[in-house]
């Protein structure tokens, strides 16, 4: 059975079948577009694409993980403005060979993703094409908040992190050697755990920037500290390399730093806090916010990959 087998509409019908709508939504698929209720009367928006051979690989990943994958990080991004994500908009882009059971477990996975925090999947669009391309727009309520940009951050502020970090790089290094242990370094490749809720909660705190931790720290970090218009020192001596990340690093000759501090695809939040604030878990301290220019690694130009950048 294919795609053309059964027809778009026929797919839509299987695959909405399959989604959640959310507390927030009011009227789901079906029509021109969707109905939200806006409790706070602005609507946080960001979008995200993954295609087939550049962001996911089917003989590394199943569809209920890229499902997760691509509902993921478009929720981080809605979580990194201080939000609650309320609802996902997906496109997909198929090949005709496709069969309708990967778009099936697809919206499976990111029904599931969305479900941990209360979002539906409330519409979208579907078209043919030669490269399997899934869009995800997210949308999310700031609950009264103001949002937390990347432009507040001031010297004298204590830099945090909610999450973890370098064991979605690990486990892409590790399936790029040909390998599919440690099953914890994979599995995080393949569905990031994120800190939703720690958005908000940084929000609250106080906190003066935030930002999604999806390209690498350095380079996000490198965002903050250009729209702040500071510099941001980060402590290596923050984070512990664990057991398997160690393990698979000496297995393979590579620096697990090189993970924590440049690979991406956690989707751990970094944030800017007072001095005064006393930071709760899930936030740790891992560096502050100095005067200055770029970001730097315990004092020092970081000479390693700083992260992701998709036109190199």
């Amino acid at each position: 059975m294919s795609v053309t087998g059964i027809g778009e509409f026929g797919l839509i019908d299987r695959v909405t079948a399959r989604l959640p709508q959310g507390r927030a939504c009011l009227l789901g698929p079906g029509d021109d577009g969707a109905v939200l209720a806006t409790p706070d009367a602005r609507v946080v928006a960001s979008t995200d694409v993954l295609v087939e051979g550049r962001h996911f690989r089917r003989d590394w990943s199943g569809a209920r993980d890229v499902g997760h994958r691509a509902a993921a990080a478009n929720l981080a991004d809605i979580a990194a403005m201080g939000a609650t994500p309320t609802a996902l908009l997906v496109a997909l882009c198929l090949p005709a060979e496709l069969d309708p059971t990967w778009a099936e477990e697809l919206a499976d996975g990111l029904a599931a993703e969305a479900a941990t925090v209360g979002a539906g999947v409330v519409g979208g669009d579907m078209s043919g094409s030669p490269t399997l391309t899934i869009a995800v727009t997210a949308l999310g309520d700031l609950g009264g908040l103001a949002p937390v940009r990347r432009s507040g951050a001031r010297p004298g502020d204590v830099l945090a992190l909610a999450g973890r970090l370098g064991y979605a790089g690990a486990g892409y290094t590790v399936l790029s050697r040909g390998f599919r242990t440690p099953k914890l370094l994979v599995e995080a490749y393949r569905r990031p755990e994120v800190p939703y809720a720690a958005g908000p909660h940084a929000a609250r705190l106080g906190a003066t920037a935030m930002i999604d931790v999806s390209d690498g720290l350095v380079a996000d970090l490198g965002h903050v500290a250009r729209a702040s218009g500071v510099g941001i020192d980060v402590r290596r001596d923050a984070f512990e390399v664990p057991r398997q990340m160690g393990d698979a690093a000496q297995a393979l000759g590579v620096d697990p730093y090189v993970w924590i501090l440049g690979g991406g695809e956690d989707h751990a939040l970094a944030a800017t806090f007072p001095p005064a604030v006393a930071l709760p878990p899930p936030w740790r301290a891992i560096g502050r916010v100095v005067e200055g220019a770029g970001v730097t690694v315990d004092g020092e130009p970081y000479e390693g990959p700083a992260g992701w950048d998709h036109f190199r």
